[in-house]
């Protein structure tokens, strides 16, 4: 079928935005700023930003065996709602993609019963365990996007380094949850100010920092392309910083509150406010943004992670780590860094859509002529209060309950079929 989006704005290449229209046929862009054609459908984009679809290379689906938490279906309709158009979802599932067997099972499931495009991760090693390598061969065969053990790091220099080599032959990214066990000493938190002020155990950096310096000597050697999950102290931007100028062939993402909040702002015990990697120092914040500014840091994941209310309604300790993400992290960045200044909506929606996109040679993120028609319209000027009891996904933990927020999104479309639309 032929559709027409009208009356919508959309980014030129000086970054200015211009009046345009969009003629999709059987899923792809046909013309852009074409006169109306005759046609079954039109879209009245009311004067609203066209944007691609937003790419998110780090979220968490829970489908199958933790259904309670969150299903294919109320994540991608949260995913949908939040303007993201393609998905690739973490192996830490029951059962973890680590054979053909599992991963064509998610598939299944995918193919059943999501809104969104979703591009399952096959695991590094057997049922995540850091010890038995996977077959990466045969998951690549078997449609897996890259692959992580995500979750959890991968203990065994010799386990990450071996799977490196693999995925070099195959031109595949390695991508890693980086956390040294032995540094974590059972803490819930950022190891700084605020958790001795709530009488909490601590999470030094130098958890997060050594693997990762471990991992680009590593993917060095091996010849591999390796890419850093939700970066967030100093030193981990310096080892990331220092691999690029090496020529070493790594990429590395930001969450939304990691760019947004740090330690001090933890109210109380609050697991709505715990998160793996924890909240950090105003320090680790400030060379977060510097690093996504400069390129060290090259995209924006949420890491989208929903527990029950149950799991989150006690303290941190014994509480899971995480928060959803999905439906707030364009308006939150939007109204935190564009609205202020701080960054251009060409830069926000590079980071949200172009960039994951590049590092993962997925053929999306972009709005011209001959790509797939997986768009977003945003109403810039539209602002509102978060309310996690309006979320579609099962998640209510997020620590942004009550902030106001602009440029929500009103309309997403993924190979031109509509799947979600703003309540009229």
């Amino acid at each position: 079928m032929k559709k027409y989006i009208k009356n919508v704005q959309l980014l030129n290449e000086q970054s200015e935005l211009v009046n345009t229209t969009v003629t999709i046929v059987e899923g792809r862009i046909t013309e852009i700023g074409g006169e109306q054609p005759n046609v079954a459908e039109i879209i009245d984009g009311n004067g609203n930003l066209l944007a691609p679809g937003f790419v998110d290379v780090h979220v968490h689906l829970r489908e199958p065996g933790f259904e309670h938490k969150e299903t294919i279906a109320t994540g991608t309709a949260s995913a949908a709602k939040g303007g993201f158009t393609t998905i690739c979802a973490m192996p830490n599932t029951k059962p973890v993609p680590d054979s053909v067997e599992n991963l064509e099972l998610i598939n299944s499931l995918i193919e059943q019963s999501a809104k969104v495009r979703v591009l399952p991760y096959g695991s590094l090693t057997v049922a995540q365990s850091g010890d038995e390598r996977t077959d990466l061969a045969a998951l690549k065969a078997s449609g897996a996007v890259a692959f992580s053990d995500d979750g959890v790091g991968v203990q065994l220099a010799s386990t990450m380094y071996e799977q490196m080599q693999d995925a070099a032959k195959l031109d595949m990214v390695v991508v890693a949850h980086c956390e040294d066990n032995s540094l974590i000493y059972d803490g819930v938190m950022h190891e700084g100010k605020r958790n001795k002020e709530l009488g909490l155990p601590g999470i030094p950096s130098i958890c997060e920092s050594v693997q990762i310096a471990r991992d680009v000597l590593l993917a060095e050697a091996a010849g591999a392309r390796y890419h850093v999950c939700h970066v967030s102290t100093k030193e981990s931007v310096r080892a990331v910083r220092d691999a690029k100028a090496a020529g070493i062939r790594v990429t590395a993402e930001v969450c939304p509150h990691h760019l947004l909040l740090e330690e001090m702002d933890i109210p109380s015990d609050d697991a709505n406010w715990k998160m793996n990697p924890p909240l950090r120092a105003a320090d680790d914040k400030d060379s977060l943004h510097a690093a996504l500014l400069d390129g060290t840091i090259d995209c924006i994941a949420t890491d989208h992670a929903p527990h029950t209310v149950e799991e989150k309604c006690c303290g941190m300790v014994g509480a899971p780590f995480g928060i959803v993400g999905f439906e707030t992290a364009f308006p939150l960045l939007y109204t935190r860094f564009v609205e202020t200044g701080k960054w251009t909506l060409k830069q926000l929606i590079d980071w949200m859509s172009v960039k994951p996109a590049q590092i993962f040679d997925l053929p999306y993120g972009t709005v011209e002529v001959g790509a797939a028609a997986d768009l977003v319209i945003i109403d810039l000027n539209k602002e509102q209060t978060i309310n996690p009891d309006e979320f579609a996904t099962k998640g209510r933990n997020t620590p942004f309950t009550g902030w106001s927020a602009k440029g929500w999104p009103v309309l997403t479309m993924v190979e031109g079929n509509i799947v979600y639309e703003e309540a009229k």
